[in-house]
């Protein structure tokens, strides 16, 4: 008898049968693989057409020049980490440590630019090479998401640089009237704020402008312990705050292009020189009057409109709230560290924080319903939110006259229409996380005695 032998189907990343659930993760992974690449390149193009360096060469000659950033490139470095045991941890840190210090000694022997960083930016490459070269299966996929997880946060900064780059190129009228008039319904918070950080000068200046610099490697820290199990599972969690962080400085830039604005510092204070609107902040309140678009240089971006210091900061508050207590203490004084500096400085008005958050828990919905699966629930409130930043663009932009001249009426509702995003994304939220927790098994009932037939 004549038998048919049977057909081994394909196996997949750990070794076994693909099934029809994992051929679509491969191919999202692909996919958003060629889009990420595209956008890259798309942004190289158009940084190189305006006479200066783009993401892709920026990020390459990092491996042998002085780095802009030493710091973010060991927080990429320490992503990448979350893959490897404790000892290959400890490999790669010193290996990364001692390529720095050979390094800082060859460029303090030439007279070259000193700076730190490149040892980490070799290491994470040497894992991409140990990935396809050693490694095979699951081993390998989850290494090069490591290495591919630590250089997107490196390039989620190189490309927000030239993006900055494009809005300050592309955009030479600036919405900044518009935005101070409205803000008048808020009782003009930069303005208040900027009078207390330079009274706290020079203490609370330094201060601020640590937090505000440094928040990506506060991101990073946070991220760190959301993925402190990933060497141990072997995988990594469907949602985390790399995600939302990388998705917000990719998205956002987008918004600047339609709304520009270059902050008060700048348009009403001594930053902006003869091209500022008046010699105003923090002093003097500017006049209300019929808003009208400004010419501005061509060298200030225009990043104001949303506020994605804030939409980052909102973002790493929400997902430390389920971190131990110093995890949750760091999130809750980063958020308002980070505040107190963008209106502190001049950089943002309160108008912008408020279109941040709103923005950030949007983006953030989006990303945690696309994880768990798309429902009813998750559409309902990414609608939500995308239907009020479109409307607080819209009020900045039409309306801001009629907000000046009613601020109690137009100020509580702007809170209002923030507050129900935020109650929104904090009742579904902790609605998904009721549906998605494992049942507890209940304890076997005792036996109940037969009672006696009399």
């Amino acid at each position: 008898m004549k038998t048919t032998p049977t057909r081994i189907p394909p196996r997949g990343d750990g070794g076994w049968p693909l099934t029809p659930r994992r051929r679509p993760r491969a191919v999202l992974w692909g996919a958003a693989g060629a889009v990420t690449a595209g956008f890259l390149g798309a942004l190289e193009f158009a940084a190189r057409h305006y006479g200066v360096r783009g993401p892709l060469t920026n990020q390459a000659r990092e491996v042998v020049f002085a780095p802009d950033s030493g710091p973010l490139l060991y927080a990429g470095l320490a992503l990448t980490m979350v893959v490897l045991t404790w000892r290959q941890r400890l490999v790669a840190a010193g290996a990364a440590v001692g390529l720095d210090v050979v390094l800082w000694l060859v460029r303090w022997a030439v007279g070259a630019e000193m700076n730190f960083g490149n040892g980490a930016l070799w290491v994470v490459l040497g894992c991409a090479v140990v990935a396809v070269t050693r490694r095979t299966g699951g081993e390998r996929t989850l290494l090069l998401k490591g290495v591919g997880l630590g250089l997107l946060l490196v390039a989620g900064h190189k490309t927000g640089d030239t993006w900055l780059l494009i809005t300050s190129e592309t955009r030479g009228a600036v919405l900044d009237p518009y935005v101070a008039t409205a803000d008048h319904a808020l009782g003009d918070p930069s303005w208040l704020v900027g009078r207390f950080v330079h009274a706290t000068e020079p203490v609370g200046g330094h201060l601020l402008h640590l937090v505000y610099g440094q928040l990506p490697l506060a991101a990073a820290l946070v991220g760190l312990y959301q993925l402190r199990h990933v060497a141990a599972e072997r995988r990594f969690p469907s949602h985390h705050l790399v995600r939302t962080f990388l998705v917000i400085g990719l998205l956002g830039p987008a918004v600047y292009l339609v709304f520009p604005v270059v902050g008060p510092v700048y348009a009403y204070g001594a930053d902006g020189g003869a091209w500022a609107v008046a010699q105003l902040w923090p002093d003097v309140l500017p006049r209300l009057g019929i808003p009208h678009s400004v010419p501005f240089d061509e060298v200030t971006p225009r990043n104001c409109m949303p506020s994605l210091h804030t939409a980052w900061a909102t973002t790493l508050f929400v997902h430390s709230r389920r971190g131990s207590r110093a995890v949750r203490f760091a999130g809750a004084f980063w958020l308002v560290a980070t505040l107190t500096a963008t209106l502190g400085f001049g950089y943002h008005y309160g108008a912008d924080l408020i279109a941040g958050v709103v923005f950030a828990l949007t983006v953030e919905a989006a990303m945690r319903a696309s994880a768990r699966g798309w429902d009813r629930s998750g559409a309902v409130l990414v609608a939500h939110g995308t239907t009020v930043f479109a409307a607080l663009l819209a009020a900045y932009r039409l309306l801001p006259v009629e907000m000046a001249e009613h601020p109690w009426a137009a100020g509580p509702l702007l809170v209002l229409a923030t507050g129900s995003v935020v109650l929104g994304h904090v009742r579904t939220t902790r609605a998904w996380e009721r549906e998605d927790a494992p049942a507890v098994p209940q304890p076997p009932k005792p036996a109940q005695p037969r009672p006696e037939l009399v």
